[in-house]
């Protein structure tokens, strides 16, 4: 079971309207829910093939199949520069270290293994507060 990990803090997967749909699903032709309609978006895609289900595409799950791997964050970035104003998630092995950039970049919440979660308790991804350079160095 994975654990989320949202500005408030940890939390289970709360995301109960439906199921997440691999991407390839979307160029079947086959018929998609009219609602609840999510996507697991591989990292390696142009964010652009999203564009025809954006209005309809209630999450997008972004893989990050390492926490090395920062192409998510692009993605993330022009999704949202897109218009898209659903939920976007983040999915896989990313660090606290990850946390704020990955917001600032778009993501609403990560999707974490439940194994790396107990390994980098809550409190590891809490915001702290952030100090200039100066404030650093004055101690």
């Amino acid at each position: 079971m994975a654990i989320l990990v949202t500005k408030e803090g940890f939390a289970p997967d709360d995301w109960a309207e439906g199921s997440i749909l691999p991407f390839d699903v979307f160029w079947t032709g086959q018929d998609l829910p009219e609602e609840g309609l999510a996507v697991a978006f591989p990292n390696d895609r142009d964010a652009a093939d999203l564009r025809p289900w954006l209005a309809r595409l209630e999450l997008i799950r972004v893989a990050f199949p390492a926490m090395a791997d920062g192409r998510g964050f692009s993605i993330a970035r022009r999704l949202r520069a897109m218009g898209y104003t659903g939920r976007l998630r983040a999915a896989g092995p990313l660090i606290a270290d990850q946390f704020r950039a990955a917001q600032r970049v778009g993501f609403d919440e990560i999707e974490l293994p439940e194994s790396l979660a107990g390994r980098q308790p809550e409190e590891q991804w809490r915001p702290r507060p952030s100090l200039s350079y100066q404030d650093r160095l004055a101690g």
